[in-house]
């Protein structure tokens, strides 16, 4: 069995570890810090976590508002669109109504004819003589009743014509034509609103 204890002279150089003394003498003494010191410290941190602080919450302000602000834009949006809409969807009503109405005037006042056939002929050259009224076969047979005079008197023609809806007429004459027919003056006051669309929807 081989020996573990090694000779003096194999041994390297060392150094001997002793204990301290425990008198204090050798001690190395940290200074506490003073009171003052110590509020100084604390007002330090607090000051420096106050702005830590004071700069997170104002980034997380900055960008609640940026949202904010962004959400109020889009509402913005959201709200003219819907003005938008309504207002055509509101026209849109107003024009059906008044076409109902309009229809349902003329099957009970069906005479409501006689201003359209006057402002039509009164819309022609002074040049133009003899005109030819178109007329739906109805309206014809209430002119001739209401109008004898005045077809005497100006040569007005009568001429019947079932593709002409009750309401309206065409004034014809050799140099020139008033399309006062229902779908026409219609057109022309969706074309005044910007709007689309056929008498007969």
């Amino acid at each position: 069995m081989s020996s573990n204890i090694i000779p003096k002279e194999q041994l390297s150089a060392y150094q001997r570890w002793e204990l301290n003394s425990l008198d204090g003498s050798a001690r190395t003494t940290v200074p506490l810090p003073t009171a003052e010191e110590v509020e100084n410290i604390q007002q330090q941190a607090y000051q420096e976590g106050f702005a830590a602080g004071y700069q997170e919450g104002k980034g997380k302000v900055d960008a609640e508002l940026a949202r904010l602000a962004q959400l109020m834009s889009a509402l913005g949006g959201a709200l003219n669109q819907f003005d938008e809409t309504l207002t055509q969807n509101l026209l849109s009503l107003a024009l059906d109504v008044a076409k109902q109405m309009l229809r349902e005037a003329l099957r009970v006042r069906p005479e409501l004819v006689l201003p359209v056939i006057r402002e039509a002929v009164s819309g022609l050259p002074q040049a133009n003589q003899h005109p030819h009224l178109k007329l739906h076969p109805d309206d014809a047979a209430l002119v001739r009743s209401l109008m004898a005079d005045e077809l005497s008197h100006f040569h007005w023609k009568l001429i019947e014509d079932s593709r002409v809806e009750r309401g309206g007429c065409r004034v014809e004459t050799t140099n020139s034509e008033i399309d006062a027919t229902m779908e026409n003056r219609w057109e022309r006051i969706l074309v005044a609103l910007g709007r689309e669309g056929a008498w007969l929807e």
